[in-house]
């Protein structure tokens, strides 16, 4: 193996991006003492929306030795999700330690910005060379296969990095997934959201007080997320279609589209009453999208390079997580008996997407008009069903019985009848 430009032993494994799904692929194999280096082209920290965890994290940060990190830090400890009508009427908390008593259950609120810095630093801590402010200009294949990339550093100098495999980290821009064309949009899921901070907001008290809160907009034309972040900082936005939140409208500004969506949610009005807006209008498009496929030859993808679904129960990082999880241990499998081939490097596929996909159906349920607290009514015995959705515990067959009677619940349409 050749000796690379730092006069190391050239990188048996390269990973572009350092957000959650890259920092947690690169220092998994790096564990098992694997060469990685990590090319990221910011530098950390940067901000980064996405704010809220999910109970299933717990497993793959105790993996990558975080847990101690997340004990110690500041972040808000969330313990449940709870769900606002349209009408401004709450629904019974979902606890997530009554279904699953587990510390696991307990999980936190986070400001990106530290958070994926933590992560990126933790990478470093397990041997992970990483590289800030080096962009990756293209990946490299030989054939279909891909051999390695070509960066830029910032003082403007570019070298090639020849690596056995390449795991695409690199976010929505997915770069693997634009060069090969695998980018398919979801027909269903075309939402865009906008979002600021609020200091002051209102927050309950106890284990209530990190909990996320969603809140219906009147006509249940969207949602807001409502996320109690430390330092006394809430993070408030608001989803919906994208023709309905940027299109026909007098005023296209994002405060004022905003303000107006605030006014059509009883629920959310008395919560920032008295909070002082700190931050800019944030403005984004949450197309989701899947690759046609996690891997190929020489190179897999992780996280939003390999598909991003809509934000409504804070899946984003599980998913990053869990896909960097799952690619790295294909990964070093794959080094370890000399099969870097795509289908081993993309085996874990199908059973993700069968969890990603369950997410989903929830997702379209919930803009569909489901609610949660009927079916817990009328199907009191799969709270529990409905409660390990909700903490991201997705990858098990027995969660698909909830759908099905989801499909019980909804009235028929009326029959047309021939003229």
């Amino acid at each position: 193996m050749s000796a690379s430009a730092s006069g190391r032993e050239a990188p048996q494994v390269i990973v572009i991006g350092g957000g959650p799904g890259g920092s947690t692929a690169s220092t998994l194999i790096a564990q098992q003492g694997y060469r990685v280096e990590l090319f990221e082209r910011e530098h950390f920290p940067r901000f980064h929306i996405g704010e809220s965890l999910i109970p299933e994290t717990y497993w793959i940060l105790k993996r990558l030795n975080m847990l101690d990190k997340m004990k110690g830090s500041h972040f808000v400890k969330k313990y449940s999700v709870q769900f606002v009508g349209q009408t401004g009427r709450l629904s019974e908390p979902f606890y997530f330690v009554d279904h699953k008593p587990h510390e696991s259950s307990q999980t936190w609120q986070v400001r990106r910005s530290e958070f994926d810095h933590l992560m990126l630093n933790n990478a470093r801590e397990h041997g992970v060379q990483v590289h800030e402010g080096t962009r990756v200009l293209e990946v490299l294949f030989e054939g279909e296969r891909a051999v390695g990339v070509r960066v830029q550093h910032e003082d403007g100098t570019q070298r090639e990095v020849r690596a056995d495999v390449v795991v695409d980290a690199s976010g929505q821009s997915s770069m693997i997934m634009s060069r090969l064309g695998l980018r398919e949009w979801d027909p269903l899921l075309k939402k865009a959201a906008c979002w600021t901070y609020w200091e002051g907001a209102f927050r309950d008290t106890g284990h209530d007080e990190g909990a996320t809160i969603v809140l219906q907009v009147q006509g249940k034309q969207g949602w807001f997320w409502y996320i109690p972040l430390h330092d006394n900082i809430v993070s408030v936005g608001v989803v919906a279609g994208h023709e309905y939140l940027f299109k026909n409208r007098p005023n296209k500004d994002y405060e004022t589209i905003y303000n107006e969506e605030v006014a059509r949610c009883p629920g959310l009005q008395p919560r920032i009453a008295n909070a002082k807006r700190v931050t800019d209008f944030f403005a984004a498009k949450e197309y989701s999208y899947r690759s046609k496929k996690a891997a190929g030859d020489g190179w897999v993808l992780v996280g939003d390079a390999f598909g991003f679904l809509d934000p409504l129960y804070s899946s984003g990082v599980l998913l990053a997580l869990k896909s960097g999880q799952l690619a790295a241990d294909a990964v070093i499998e794959g080094l370890g008996k000399g099969d870097t081939s795509g289908a081993q490097l993309g085996k874990w596929e199908p059973g993700f997407v069968q969890g990603m996909d369950r997410m989903r159906r929830l997702v379209c349920e919930f803009y569909d008009g489901f609610s949660f607290g009927k079916f817990v009514q009328r199907y009191p015995q799969h709270k529990g069903s409905i409660t390990d959705l909700l903490i991201g515990d997705l990858f098990k067959d027995s969660l698909d019985e909830v759908f099905t009677l989801i499909d019980t619940m909804k009235e028929p349409k009326p029959a047309t009848v021939a003229e």
